[in-house]
């Protein structure tokens, strides 16, 4: 099937026929081949009845040659009559990360804030390139979701990503460049088989076709299939959940379940919620911790995210909220007191409950737990540990390291949030006294 303009044009309105009709179309456009073709089929067949087509390069800086493709981009787009944003990004990979994923993922997140409600982006993802993705996902042990490859439409920040020529093989869009006489930039990183993608494509898949030619549509008619059955999956997997959970999964609805479809409902529950998908290994230590015993809670952590199991539900957290605060900040007591990653803490003037004003005459310190405070409640008879009062008062494990601690004169007077101790407490109902509150 020969790529023509009107025969793209029609593709690309059909896939996004199903959303809310996009407001604009905006080509990612790179300067090689693939972009290069997909921006000048789509100009040629574009016409006033649609929205606006416009075009966005990515620089990432990791070539010398970047600022001479952002100027080709400038000039390829000049000629077409097609308005360009610029987007600059910083993809440098750190150690132990993945060039290739650090890369992709911050060229997607500017491309995705740049994207107002209902645009769409337009990438130039071919029928080569979903092939060697479904190798590449097959090779890496990858369920149905992904050896369902490319999707040809989804959600990408506030609007829409769409991959009008997953129909066509590469050698198409060059047929098609040649006949138009385009001129488009080569990355030399393309030609590194260092690269895993730049080795299946140079060195194995040439192998594969000579045997099989159809190769591409065999493996593109596979990831098909593949999306079908994680489309199954998504749909048994929310039967199973439910009504929506949130970040909390309770554990009684994984029990009924067979070890299959509770794997199904755990990977749904958290690509419900944006979490990045835990390995095989820990996947089953996620299985392990659901079945721990009814007073345990353990927990098992990938990445940024962690998940703890506390009163028989599963609770999915990034590290930034488990993470334990220390330290020993000075207060007079009067000044908003800004606490990093809480918020700000003020003192507010009451009657007959909270600290009483007068405490606030000595030295004041915002602490963190370190083990081993007592408090003494107003009403009961003697100082208990302060973990075994947060335990009795339902405070999660992960939150019991982050509450702020008021010490006056180096003894505790409040536990932020919660009590105040002993005898830093009004007691008379008409007594001056403030509470601290986080805002």
């Amino acid at each position: 099937m020969a790529l023509s303009p009107p025969r793209l044009l029609a593709s690309l309105l059909g896939l996004s026929a199903g959303s809310a009709s996009p407001t604009a179309y905006r080509v990612a456009l790179s300067g090689g081949l693939d972009s290069s073709v997909l921006l000048h089929a789509l100009t040629c067949a574009w016409h006033d009845g649609l929205p606006p087509l416009r075009a966005v390069h990515v620089n990432h800086g990791l070539q010398a040659e970047a600022e001479a493709w952002a100027e080709h981009c400038r000039r390829f787009c000049a000629g077409l009559g097609v308005e360009l944003s610029l987007l600059r990004v910083d993809a440098r990979a750190r150690a132990g990360e993945s060039p290739e994923a650090t890369a992709r993922h911050a060229r997607y997140q500017a491309l995705a804030e740049l994207l107002q409600t209902n645009e769409a982006l337009l990438t130039a993802h071919h029928r080569d390139d979903q092939a060697e993705t479904l190798l590449l996902q097959l090779l890496r042990g990858a369920g149905p979701r992904g050896l369902a490859a490319m999707p040809p439409s989804r959600r990408l920040g506030a609007g829409l990503l769409l991959r009008p020529l997953l129909e066509y093989d590469r050698a198409e869009l060059e047929a098609y460049a040649r006949q138009h006489s385009l001129v488009w930039v080569e990355d030399p990183s393309n030609r590194e088989h260092a690269f895993e993608r730049n080795f299946l494509r140079h060195q194995v898949m040439p192998l594969l076709r000579q045997h099989w030619p159809g190769l591409n549509k065999t493996l593109v008619r596979s990831a098909r299939a593949c999306a079908e059955a994680a489309a199954l999956n998504e749909q048994l997997a929310q039967q199973d959940l439910g009504p929506a959970q949130g970040d909390v999964l309770p554990l009684a609805r994984l029990r009924a379940l067979p070890p299959a479809r509770r794997r199904n409902v755990l990977f749904h529950w958290l690509r419900c919620q944006g979490a990045s998908l835990p390995s095989a290994a820990q996947m089953a230590q996620l299985e392990q911790i659901a079945a721990a015993a009814q007073d345990a809670t353990p927990q098992v952590g990938w990445g940024e995210w962690v998940v703890w199991r506390y009163r028989d539900a599963l609770h999915l957290l990034s590290r930034a909220e488990t993470r334990p605060l220390c330290g020993v900040l000075e207060w007079d007591g009067r000044t908003p007191l800004v606490l990093p990653g809480l918020g700000r803490l003020e003192a507010h003037p009451v009657r007959g409950r909270g600290l009483r004003s007068d405490t606030l005459e000595g030295c004041l310190q915002i602490r963190f737990r370190r083990g081993g405070e007592r408090c003494r409640i107003r009403g009961q008879g003697h100082r208990r540990a302060l973990k075994k009062l947060l335990q009795d008062a339902g405070v999660p494990p992960w939150q019991r390291w982050r509450i702020p601690l008021l010490f006056i004169d180096d003894q505790l007077a409040a536990v932020i949030g919660h009590w105040v101790c002993e005898p830093f407490a009004v007691h008379g109902e008409h007594q001056a006294g403030v509470e601290l509150r986080l805002e």
